[in-house]
């Protein structure tokens, strides 16, 4: 209790913010311990992805004090980073969300008292115009105030470095030391920020330049003009319509049909509990809007419009919702053919995909003669990717993550929700013009590269110990741990050989003798990724993994071949097994997704 309420001093002499002061006073006053010890022991941790968590009162949360103190951080780093800071400045953009506006005049408050120019972009930018403006204006960093699609209570803190690109390692580490050594807040006025010689407005200007940057996705104007295909787009209460509308008109799209319940901004996301294209039951209202409209085809972003979602309706009336990994493919496929157009050599075409996304582009890049690379999970190794390949002398167009997050071009090494959108809807009515339909396409690109199913899913564990045992039990599951150099994995799954191991947590690759090394960096937590083939030419990719965030040991599994129930059928068992024979979920007590 005495640690307790050192801790709950401290916040109650630093906090200003009158409300967050009262919370926790207030649970001080009532004796509420577990909510205290929940919000006040251990302090939210500055990652690679920045800040992002609840809005609340505590060292834990995010609230005006934890802005600050990461700000004032932030600022002390770049400025060790960039002698030229001050010249060349930031970027600062924010969403709809509760908080947004004010953390971004506070972020900013903190860098203008240190005499940093400060570009604000003004409104409601969606997400991919922070790096997009990081790079247009030569500013040594960006920051996003957004928690993307996480329920309305949340909000995040989202940095991207001068490359345009999120913080990746060892920046995270080295921002967060200098947090804790800039505590103190120096600055709770906000009034001044607009008005500072500092802070600049360029947010007409960032536009201009992103939309004559996106018309590089245009193909073909006439055909967008003509064009009897109709969408209904859903912004689920974010940030995309209007962005989305400019984007429509610069294309030669006559308006799509907006869900008028999700078109505004509103924080309170009040027609879906958790504001994301991929979650069941999120496109409900778009659905019922295209069957009403008689429209064949569903748009659809998060709402900070960095990810897409796209949906279309058969002459059955049957529904299909396609997966990023399908979305993925379809869009490599519209770029390939956009890059054979140009005749440029296919071997200066570079595409890449996340370990856990589908293994299709890597399918077609065989075929094909470009090269496919996969990299970590998150965007920040994406983006990073294509940066190394372009020094390496490729051209990098695309890039996605299967989370329906795509890359496109080289302006925004990120994901873009709006561009997505964009490709898609040129891709739907180049297709109808051909007799055809985005449906009917992919699984022509089935018939060309091979059938590729995915299964993805995690298992819930609450015991950090349990899912080690359980990680361990599957790198040493025929011999004790100490028994042998090297691990010893499974060997088979749901009948297939497994004919190789990737092994990010320990650093083990059997592709790779005789250092065994891995190519890609290592994971923070426990990640193997297996592959598996039989005689009749099937093979399954499975990724295991925990998750960063949640009590979660999730799985990606894809099936790949000619015979599409066998791959189906497969998949099932695949599952079954990993679950009862290499989770051992039954002893665990793991409750499945």
């Amino acid at each position: 209790m005495t640690d307790l309420l050192r801790l709950v001093s401290q916040w109650l002499i630093l906090d200003r913010n009158p409300d967050t002061h009262a919370e926790i006073q207030n649970l001080w006053a009532s004796g509420n311990v577990e909510e205290l010890e929940s919000r006040m022991r251990n302090r939210i941790q500055f990652g690679t992805a920045g800040l992002r968590g609840r809005m609340e009162a505590g060292w834990a949360r995010m609230n005006d004090l934890t802005i600050i103190q990461t700000s004032q951080g932030l600022a002390s780093y770049v400025i060790q980073q960039f002698p030229d800071v001050r010249s060349r400045g930031i970027v600062i953009g924010h969403d709809h969300r509760h908080n947004s506006d004010h953390w971004a005049k506070l972020t900013a408050a903190a860098f203008l008292i240190k005499e940093i120019k400060v570009y604000l972009l003004r409104g409601l930018p969606h997400t991919p115009m922070v790096p997009f403006s990081v790079k247009q204006l030569n500013a040594v960093c960006g920051i996003m105030i957004t928690a993307s699609h996480n329920p309305k209570e949340d909000n995040g803190y989202k940095v991207y470095w001068e490359n345009g690109v999120q913080i990746i390692e060892p920046h995270d580490r080295e921002i967060s030391k200098s947090i804790e050594e800039n505590l103190t807040p120096i600055n709770w006025r906000t009034s001044d920020v607009l008005s500072s010689l500092y802070c600049l407005n360029m947010t007409h200007e960032m536009y201009e330049a992103y939309f004559a940057s996106l018309s590089i996705l245009l193909v073909n104007r006439r055909l967008n003009e003509t064009t009897p295909v109709r969408f209904v787009n859903t912004s689920m209460h974010g940030v995309s319509d209007s962005h989305l509308r400019r984007a429509f008109e610069t294309f030669g799209f006559a308006p799509y049909i907006p869900v008028k319940e999700q078109q505004k901004p509103d924080p309170d996301f009040p027609t879906v509990r958790f504001p994301n294209p991929e979650e069941k039951g999120a496109l409900d209202l778009a659905l019922t809007t295209a069957e009403r409209e008689g429209i064949s085809y569903v748009l659809a972003q998060d709402p900070d419009s960095d990810r897409f979602a796209g949906a279309e309706r058969d002459h059955n009336g049957h529904w299909t919702v396609f997966t990023g990994d399908q979305l993925g493919s379809l869009f490599a496929s519209f770029i390939l053919d956009m890059y054979k157009h140009s005749n440029k050599p296919l071997a200066n075409l570079a595409m890449i995909a996340s370990t856990v996304s589908s293994k299709m582009i890597e399918a077609m890049a065989a075929v094909e003669g470009f090269r496919f690379v996969q990299c970590l999970t998150g965007f920040k190794y994406i983006g990073n990717t294509a940066l190394d390949l372009v020094k390496q002398g490729y051209e990098v167009p695309f890039g996605y993550e299967e989370a329906i997050g795509f890359m496109f071009g080289n302006e925004i090494r990120d994901k873009d929700g709006i561009a997505a959108t964009m490709v898609f809807a040129q891709l739907a009515a180049a297709l109808n013009a051909q007799g055809k339909t985005v449906k009917t396409y992919l699984w022509s690109l089935y018939k060309k590269y091979g059938y590729f199913q995915t299964n993805n899913g995690y298992f819930r564990c609450d015991d950090p110990r349990t899912i080690d045992h359980i990680f361990s039990r599957i790198r040493n599951i025929d011999q004790e741990p100490s028994s042998s150099t090297f691990p010893s994995y499974p060997k088979n799954i749901a009948g297939l050989r497994i004919t190789s191991v990737v092994d990010l947590t320990i650093g083990y690759d059997s592709t790779n003798p005789p250092t065994y090394k891995p190519t890609l960096p290592l994971s923070s937590g426990h990640m193997i990724q297996f592959r598996a083939e039989n005689p009749e030419g099937i093979k399954i990719v499975l990724t295991t993994r925990t998750s960063g965030t949640e009590p979660k040991i999730k799985y990606y599994l894809e099936g790949s071949g000619r015979d599409v129930r066998a791959v189906n059928e497969i998949l099932v068992n695949a599952v079954q097994e990993l679950g009862e024979v290499w989770l051992e979920a039954s002893k665990w007590g793991l409750a499945r997704s």
